[in-house]
């Protein structure tokens, strides 16, 4: 790896290091977390409250300089609320946009199944095209622009699901789970003494860093590989509905990003292995089948994962 290759890493290794000061034991997750970040996805975590998903997404943000706007959703929470509105001045005989809390770099959706399914798919547009239209006129939100999501997945009472269109333009699903214990000590331990996260990089040095990943190699028997896994799940006898196209390209950005913050400059198998889960659990829909057999969506990733052969040139 040249020098100034890795030089160019850097920014992202300070990050990872700064988050780790707010959330402890859960590198793999947080890589994860960065990764969908320099491949310019949105991210949503699905996990039991109290765990630390808001308390990562605020450390990514500050750690970044990032201009951050922060939802909690609520069943009164308007689209307006996020797309902005138009409002009439008398002075001008003009109707003025007010930028709703899209308008920032990062946006933090908290309990995002909690509002109604007509707020939720506000944020439709925006996570896809990186743009609003209110009344009839489109404006860019700025770059880079990042939804971080979270969600309970327990406890169904005042929620709405996410319809299958809204889950699949996240580019990962993560979950953080319950710390270890030597963690949980770690944690109460840290609460005497707390430190604050502070900025590390500039928003410029993102913005680099993403055209950087952006550029990693991808081999021909990648593409193939990747094609491969994606065909098994919309053919799987468990499986009512597969990955789409656009989960294919995030998973082939997520693994360029990986490849990236591991030093390389090109994407091996073991990365789509790494990223596979996470930027998939949340686009399949299993039918009867797996249900009567009682496996969930990891079990039949995995399933699928291990049967696909690997390119053999690069095992």
């Amino acid at each position: 790896m040249a020098a100034e290759s890795y030089k160019g890493r850097l920014p992202a290794f300070a990050v990872i290091q700064e988050v780790k000061k707010a959330v402890i034991g859960k590198d793999d997750c947080i890589v994860k977390a960065m990764a969908a970040i320099l491949a310019g996805g949105h991210i949503l975590f699905n996990d039991i409250p109290g765990v630390g998903k808001t308390t990562l997404a605020m450390a990514l943000s500050k750690s970044m300089s990032l201009q951050q706007n922060r939802v909690q959703f609520t069943p009164d929470v308007m689209p307006s609320d996020l797309v902005g509105f138009s409002i009439y001045q008398k002075e001008t005989e003009q109707f003025v946009y007010q930028p709703g809390s899209v308008m920032c770099n990062l946006l933090l959706a908290d309990e995002i199944n909690r509002t109604s399914p007509k707020t939720q798919s506000a944020l439709l547009e925006v996570m896809e095209e990186q743009r609003v239209t209110v009344d009839g006129v489109s404006r860019k939100v700025p770059s880079p622009f990042i939804v971080i999501a979270t969600q309970n997945p327990f406890g169904s009472a005042g929620t709405w699901m996410l319809p299958e269109a809204q889950l699949d333009r996240f580019m990962v699903c993560l979950q953080l789970g319950y710390p270890r214990l030597e963690d949980e000590i770690n944690i109460l331990k840290g609460r005497q003494v707390k430190e604050e996260v502070q900025p590390v990089i500039s928003k410029e040095d993102l913005l680099r860093m993403q055209k950087n990943a952006e550029q990693v190699f991808v081999q021909e028997e990648i593409y193939q590989y990747i094609g491969d896994l994606v065909n098994r799940t919309r053919n799987h006898p468990m499986i009512d509905l597969g990955i789409s196209p656009r989960g294919s390209i995030h998973i082939l950005q997520m693994a360029k990003s990986l490849a990236f913050l591991r030093q390389r400059d090109y994407v091996v198998p073991e990365d789509i292995g790494n990223i596979f889960f996470s930027a998939c659990v949340h686009r399949i829909v299993l039918n009867a089948k797996a249900r009567a057999a009682h496996l969930d969506a990891e079990q039949i990733l995995r399933g699928v994962l291990k049967q696909t052969p690997m390119p053999k040139a690069m095992r």
